[in-house]
């Protein structure tokens, strides 16, 4: 009698509560597995098993915590072990960890590429079983629009010999029409050879103007040390540099440069004007360059292309300040491409996007990913061996500078 009435009852139970009690079973197994994994994570680190006696034993267990972890399957409760002489450091909440992070990172960029909090709601529980509130994103927001605002405004700390300066230019939404924003960025060597990313900001267009306010926003900040400052020829740029750095050499990308005389060659000459031009830059000193370059003046002359050996003989010289610098930086120093690639890949973030709301959209999305690279090994690597680079001989040069 009462197995038939039991039969009654799960007849009568409807689909959303089998959903329920099937996502509860695979729960609960998830929960056991991750739960054994972390066992066996601990039994690792001990050398033996819990309440095992072997003379291979490193470590005792010193009980647990608890912690949830958002699955696919819902919340799931995990008991991390502790131990009594070393940290138990764990692969799953390292993935934890990082799946936090990079959860949190896509809801703010969702809600910052213009995507309404409703639509991130349902996008969150498609993508991870989990329904995000609107209060939660908002609180997200407010979180992430602090860390950004006190990440850009952060003091400067040292010295930055190398400096690389570039922007971006977005489109923005104004009074119903699409306008141009730009983007100025900073990146640089600091005197332990490692890579920063020292700032962002919003300018008008990329005129003197925009540039004074974004350096003189760094300098404010503590920035020091600028011996040599990289990038394209920007007149507001040169004009901002000499009023805010005026001790500091500057050096015209070379890639842009070549660029530049490409846009006077016939296509069917762009190769050999090209190699004409590296052979510039492979001199071993600045003289030999000087001399290589009334050589290749001289030539596109011959060659009837007056307007790149007028462009050459001008501007050549622009981008052959890195001579007076320590010879195993200068293919690092000599083009902005360390600070190019940063920015395609904030092009590549942004263009999804189309025509930002506002510019301040436009600008936490960039910092937020500028924040991000600056947090990876891009920043923990040694980037230069800067020992050479305060020789006297060197520090005498950028003296005279």
């Amino acid at each position: 009698m009462s197995d038939e009435k039991t039969m009654g009852q799960v007849i009568q139970i409807d689909e959303a509560r089998i959903r329920d009690h099937l996502g509860e079973l695979v729960r609960g197994t998830v929960e056991e597995t991750l739960n054994a994994l972390l066992d066996a994570e601990a039994d690792q680190l001990c050398g033996a098993r819990r309440y095992e006696r072997s003379e291979a034993r490193q470590d005792t267990r010193a009980g647990s915590y608890e912690r949830t972890l958002q699955t696919s399957a819902g919340e799931v409760n995990l008991k991390v072990p502790k131990l009594r002489r070393q940290t138990f450091e764990t692969a799953i909440i390292d993935r934890y960890r990082r799946r936090e992070s990079s959860v949190e990172e896509a809801l703010i960029e969702m809600y910052l590429a213009g995507i309404s909090v409703r639509r991130v709601e349902d996008i969150t529980e498609a993508l991870w079983g989990t329904r995000v509130s609107p209060s939660t994103v908002s609180n997200l927001n407010k979180k992430i629009y602090a860390k950004i605002e006190a990440w850009r405004n952060r003091r400067i700390e040292g010295e930055h010999p190398y400096l690389y300066l570039d922007g971006i230019v977005m489109k923005r939404t104004w009074a119903g029409e699409v306008r141009n924003v730009s983007l100025l960025v900073a990146s640089a060597v600091n005197a332990e050879g490692f890579r920063e990313i020292l700032g962002i900001c919003e300018g008008a267009k990329e005129d003197k103007s925009g540039w004074s306010a974004f350096l003189r926003h760094l300098v404010d900040r503590g920035l020091n040390g600028v011996q040599l400052i990289i990038s394209d020829a920007c007149r507001g740029l040169m004009e901002s540099a000499a009023e805010y750095l005026p001790n500091a050499r500057w050096q015209r990308c070379m890639v842009h440069f070549y660029r530049n005389v490409f846009s006077h060659v016939p296509a069917t000459r762009v190769r050999e004007v090209s190699r004409m031009l590296k052979a510039i830059h492979a001199q071993e000193s600045r003289d030999a360059a000087d001399r290589k370059a009334r050589a290749v003046v001289e030539d596109l002359r011959a060659a009837r292309m007056n307007t790149a050996a007028d462009l050459v003989e001008r501007s050549v010289h622009e981008t052959l300040a890195y001579y007076a610098f320590a010879d195993i930086h200068w293919q690092k120093i000599r083009t902005n491409n360390p600070l190019e690639r940063i920015m395609r890949e904030i092009r590549r973030r942004t263009r999804v996007v189309g025509a930002f709301p506002d510019g301040q959209s436009c600008l936490n999305l960039a910092a937020a990913r500028l924040r991000y690279i600056a947090g990876t090994t891009w920043s923990t690597k040694r980037y230069m061996n800067m020992r050479p680079l305060y020789q006297p001989q060197f520090m005498q040069t950028a003296a005279v500078a």
